[in-house]
């Protein structure tokens, strides 16, 4: 099952101030895919995002979901089909996890509308997807990293929303926990049709999980398209100034990135 939106970006430039972070980039998301932005540090992949869910109006060019400028949208009806999960998200003081978990649920909540079973079972799933139903009732501030970026994302699933915008969602959690997230979001991208887009800092996590990987240099777009297309030593090179070698992954085949220290590299020359 395929969600149809469309979500593109049509030659934005994304500034902070007078600094130019992003300059005249299109982009179009492929709906009902898991699609992951891969770059360096400061390449603007968060912003990028940030620009995606709206919360950065672009200095030039727009943001499009399904056929309209997203900053002209009301705001329910875009909380409604896409939701963000940020970088670095700031719980309340004192805010218990289910709380904080049920507020995924405020686009649907109006004037004349109250909390309802759906709204229940909807959380519910969330804390049982992402293995915090545990902590419910504990506040969010007590708990550790790892269990903070899953109740967090447990919020990101309980909007239900058709696309999912995550900012680095595997941040402070370990290997086997990084692994769950992303097996989670692959199988609502493949159960619900949910279009997932992901900033990852991991390439190889990134080439495993993603339908269609964006790689980032400056701002600007190298290279899109699927992994085994678009993961090669030379563009490892290009983006990330690492000289390396790509095989095959032994567990799932896709581009597996092994770097070279510069003592290798002395070797193989």
């Amino acid at each position: 099952m395929t969600l149809d939106h469309d979500l593109t970006v049509e030659g934005a430039t994304l500034r902070y101030g007078e600094r130019t972070v992003v300059a005249d980039l299109s982009l179009t998301v492929p709906p009902g895919a898991v699609s992951v932005i891969v770059g360096a540090n400061a390449c603007g992949k968060s912003t990028l995002l940030r620009a995606m869910a709206r919360l950065l109006a672009p200095a030039a060019g727009r943001v499009v979901l399904d056929g309209a400028d997203i900053h002209r949208m009301p705001t329910r009806q875009v909380a409604r089909t896409l939701g963000l999960l940020p970088q670095s998200p700031i719980a309340p003081e004192g805010i218990v996890v289910a709380d904080l978990v049920g507020r995924g649920r405020h686009p649907y909540q109006g004037m004349l509308s109250r909390w309802s079973r759906e709204d229940d079972q909807a959380v519910a799933a969330a804390l049982a997807a992402t293995g915090t139903a545990e902590v419910a009732d504990r506040a969010v501030d007590e708990l550790s990293g790892g269990q903070r970026q899953r109740v967090w994302i447990a919020m990101a699933l309980a909007q239900q929303t058709d696309i999912l915008l995550l900012d680095e969602p595997t941040t402070f959690l370990d290997v086997s926990h990084q692994v769950e997230v992303l097996d989670l979001l692959t199988d609502l991208n493949r159960s619900r049709g949910t279009t997932v887009v992901m900033v990852l800092h991991d390439l190889n996590l990134a080439a495993r999980y993603a339908d269609h990987l964006v790689a980032l240099r400056d701002g600007a777009i190298v290279a899109a398209g699927p992994p085994t297309e678009v993961v090669t030593e030379s563009l490892v090179s290009e983006v990330f100034g690492m000289p390396c070698r790509v095989i095959p992954d032994p567990v799932s085949a896709t581009p597996l990135v092994v770097p070279l220290g510069r003592h290798h590299v002395k070797e193989l020359l």
